[in-house]
């Protein structure tokens, strides 16, 4: 013997258009779901930080404070020299400037400013605070 159909105390909601569905779930799915992204990122020993920013580097603390120079040649350019970076950055309270791969004593290691961003552009003027600085300390001995 059949079943009887079963039905709910309460009346049946109205039917929402096809085309509301996507306009109202959506949005609330990508509300729910923006404190779950994640961002891997790659522990490659260096430590990346902007002007104004803090970065750790093995036991250091460096913030980049003021661009100093960027001569670096533009991609496409034939230049006389390849040119260089120099910023002026605060390791532990006390103010430095470092050059673009020559390494600096510090804290029983070498710090090292390893890589700038973005890349010089032949006729596109760059502002400091568009600049990423790549920071990586060496212990003594390795």
């Amino acid at each position: 013997m059949p079943q009887p159909i079963r039905r709910a105390p309460w009346p049946a909601a109205p039917a929402l258009p096809a085309i509301a569905l996507p306009a109202i779930v959506l949005p609330a799915l990508a509300g729910l779901c923006a404190g779950c992204i994640t961002i891997r990122t790659v522990d490659d020993g260096v430590a990346r930080a902007r002007l104004g920013e803090t970065a750790q580097a093995g036991p250091i603390t460096i913030s980049p404070e003021q661009l100093v120079e960027d001569s670096r040649c533009p991609a496409g350019v034939a230049c006389v020299r390849a040119g260089t970076v120099r910023v002026t950055v605060r390791i532990d309270n006390g103010p430095v400037e470092l050059t673009l791969d020559r390494p600096l004593a510090v804290a029983g290691g070498t710090v090292a400013l390893v890589e700038v961003y973005p890349q010089p552009r032949d006729k596109v003027r760059r502002y400091p605070d568009e600049y990423r600085f790549g920071f990586r300390w060496t212990r003594d001995g390795r």
